[in-house]
């Protein structure tokens, strides 16, 4: 009995990818010209073909397809023939129509994949980010839907009002997500400003954002509110000092907001991210704090930002109702090792 060589397409994850006679050798091919070690691929696994070279900015047009026909010996099979497809997004038409939410850290990575779901989902998105120039790509991209790009700082009181000034009267919804990353510096070495740089995002930023939207939200008496800590904010084993201390910092400002609020009818809760294929990378990292970390951690997979948008964007909308106060781990099962 021949046995019959699975079908791939480009959504077919890398796992599939890997277990296919052809597709195995693509797949490592690519990782080699990339420099990614078996550890780093495993990581990608249940991300598509189409994830991974979408993510690389000098991928040439076409490659996905080039490759899906190299592995299926010449030609592109639809999704319904492939084998191991990788999650899709499912976009819930109307689930924020007639609802303005304001979302930091729009211009990239998860801010973006949550602004874009909540855009085409009928809401009215108020897409904040230091970067005006990524703000009115992200509006080119979403044409036809309603986003109001502002390039503002959340660590500056100025930057707060401009945010709720554009907003209007009406703020529905707050996703708190721009963040920064710090240098894996453990107590000893950690310096001033890097504590500081991070605080004054990680934390001072939110404060000062929450508490210029929470009046529009307590007038109206009602709102959702979700912050975006990470999976730091559950252990001490996946970043530096500055970093984890500031994320912990966000789980109880999440439980604190959840608790006055409740009368209201403003809900609070938090995503605790794991690993993500954004742009948020550490640079000039300690080599101590870096060893550490890189022992402790899972062999887990990597998610796309979509998917951690999907989270946020539950929190932020009417399903999540009776949710208030939680803090809920985003990380592939990483907080249970």
């Amino acid at each position: 009995m021949i046995e019959q060589i699975p079908t791939l397409s480009g959504n077919s994850t890398l796992a599939a990818w890997l277990q296919h006679p052809a597709g195995e050798q693509i797949v490592r091919g690519i990782a080699e010209q990339a420099g990614m070690d078996e550890r780093a691929l495993s990581g990608l696994r249940n991300l598509s073909l189409r994830n991974l070279v979408e993510a690389s900015p000098n991928a040439p047009e076409g490659l996905v397809d080039q490759l899906v026909t190299q592995a299926n010996g010449g030609r592109v099979p639809s999704d319904d023939e492939a084998t191991g497809l990788a999650w899709a997004e499912q976009v819930t038409s109307g689930r924020f129509a007639g609802r303005t939410v304001v979302v930091t850290g729009a211009a990239s990575g998860i801010g973006r994949a949550v602004a874009s779901r909540v855009a085409r989902e009928g809401g009215r998105v108020i897409a904040v980010d230091l970067s005006g120039d990524r703000l009115e790509d992200l509006r080119t991209e979403l044409q036809g839907h309603e986003v109001v790009p502002v390039a503002a700082d959340i660590t500056d009181v100025e930057g707060a009002e401009a945010i709720v000034a554009a907003a209007g009267e009406r703020i529905d919804a707050l996703a708190n997500v721009a963040g920064v990353m710090d240098d894996f510096a453990p107590l000893h070495e950690v310096q001033d400003p890097m504590l500081e740089k991070v605080f004054d995002v990680n934390v001072f930023g939110i404060i000062r954002l929450t508490r210029a939207v929470l009046p529009r939200m307590m007038e109206a008496g009602r709102g959702a509110i979700v912050n975006v800590s990470s999976a730091a904010a559950l252990s001490g084993s996946n970043a530096g000092l500055a970093y984890t201390a500031s994320k912990h910092a966000v789980v109880g400002i999440t439980k604190s907001n959840a608790f006055m609020y409740e009368p209201y009818g403003i809900r609070t809760n938090s995503v605790a991210p794991g690993g993500t294929l954004t742009g948020m990378r550490p640079t000039g990292t300690s080599e101590f704090g870096q060893q550490r970390t890189d022992a402790a951690r899972a062999d887990l997979p990597i998610a796309m930002p979509q998917a951690l948008a999907a989270s946020i964007t539950f929190l932020l909308s009417d399903d999540s109702v009776n949710v208030n106060g939680a803090i809920l781990p985003c990380d592939g099962g990483e907080s249970v090792y």
